[in-house]
C-alpha cells in the first residue's frame, strides 16, 4: 500500500509542477472533472485528438510558410485552430505562442511567424511528452490498486 501513496503523491507532484511551470491551466483540471466510470478514458482520448490534430495543423504551418506567396488568412486560420484546441483543453503555453503567432499574421511579418511557427513546434514537443508521462503515471497508480487523486 505505501507504494500506491507514493505513486500518488509522485503524481499530485508531478501535476503541480506541470501547472507552476504554466503547462497546464485550469482548463485541464475541469476535463478531469469531466472524466468518471462511465468514460475513465475521456482525458488520454480527448488529449490524444489534440496530439493528432496538432500534429497535422503544425505540418500544414510549415508547408504554407515555405510557399512562394504567403496566404496569411490561411497561416491565421490554422494557427486560430491551434489556440483553440490547446485552450480547449488546458495546454497554455502553447496557446500562447499562438496568440503571438496570430499577431505576426496580422502584420504580415514572415520571419515573426516563423520564428512562433519553431516555438509552439517546441512548446507542443515539450508538452507531449509531460502529458505522455502524467499518463504513465496515472497508468502506474491505477496498475499498483490505487486511484487518481482527482482534482489536484
Amino acid at each position: 500500500m505505501d507504494s500506491v501513496v507514493q505513486l500518488q503523491r509522485q503524481l499530485v507532484d508531478y501535476t503541480g509542477q506541470l501547472f507552476n511551470e504554466g503547462f497546464l491551466d485550469d482548463q485541464f483540471n475541469q476535463l478531469q472533472q469531466l472524466q468518471d466510470e462511465s468514460n475513465p478514458d475521456f482525458v488520454v482520448e480527448l488529449v490524444t485528438l489534440f496530439f493528432e490534430d496538432s500534429e497535422k495543423l503544425l505540418n500544414e504551418l510549415a508547408k504554407d510558410l515555405e510557399q512562394p506567396s504567403i496566404d496569411y488568412r490561411k497561416i491565421d486560420a490554422h494557427v486560430h485552430q491551434l489556440k483553440g484546441s490547446s485552450s480547449s483543453i488546458g495546454v497554455q503555453r502553447v496557446q500562447k505562442v499562438c496568440i503571438a503567432f496570430r499577431n505576426y499574421c496580422e502584420e504580415r511579418n514572415i520571419e515573426g511567424c516563423q520564428k512562433c511557427l519553431q516555438q509552439v513546434k517546441n512548446e507542443y514537443s515539450l508538452v507531449k511528452t509531460k502529458l505522455e508521462t502524467l499518463f504513465k503515471l496515472e497508468q502506474q497508480v491505477l496498475a499498483a490498486g490505487g486511484s487518481i487523486p482527482w482534482p489536484m
